[in-house]
């Protein structure tokens, strides 16, 4: 069974930065995309970042580029995310994901196939 558990949320003021940190079990982890998503009150799930198995390949949507860095080490089966200079914009519950299959890249339709959720961490960026 899958297991995911995300941490490294917090309370932040605008300008701030945080680092975001994703743990997986009981999947062969190298072996797969992953991906961070967010969701805020009232508004849809959205994929903000995606990062190949080899690490060699990242995608990120356009509200968080030059500001989110996302990273992997496959040797501790570890996600990462970085952020800086946060908005108050990006407040949300921010979680990690695996892709459904192995090998594949973070082009199209990337987040519809990700899976296997984590509780989330909550990010709060006050103004």
């Amino acid at each position: 069974q899958v297991q995911v558990v995300e941490s490294g949320g917090g309370l932040v003021q605008a300008g701030g930065s945080l680092t975001l940190s994703c743990t997986t079990s009981g999947l062969t982890f190298a072996s797969y995309a992953m991906g961070w998503f967010r969701q805020a009150p009232g508004k849809e799930r959205e994929g903000v970042s995606c990062i190949i198995w080899s690490g060699t390949m990242t995608y990120y949507t356009d509200s968080v580029k030059g500001r989110f860095t996302i990273s992997r080490d496959n040797a501790k089966n570890t996600l990462y995310l970085q952020m800086n200079s946060l908005k108050p914009e990006d407040t949300a519950m921010y979680y990690c994901a695996a892709d459904s299959g192995a090998y594949r890249s973070c082009s199209g339709s990337w987040s519809n196939r990700f899976g296997n959720w984590g509780q989330g961490t909550q990010v709060t960026v006050s103004s």
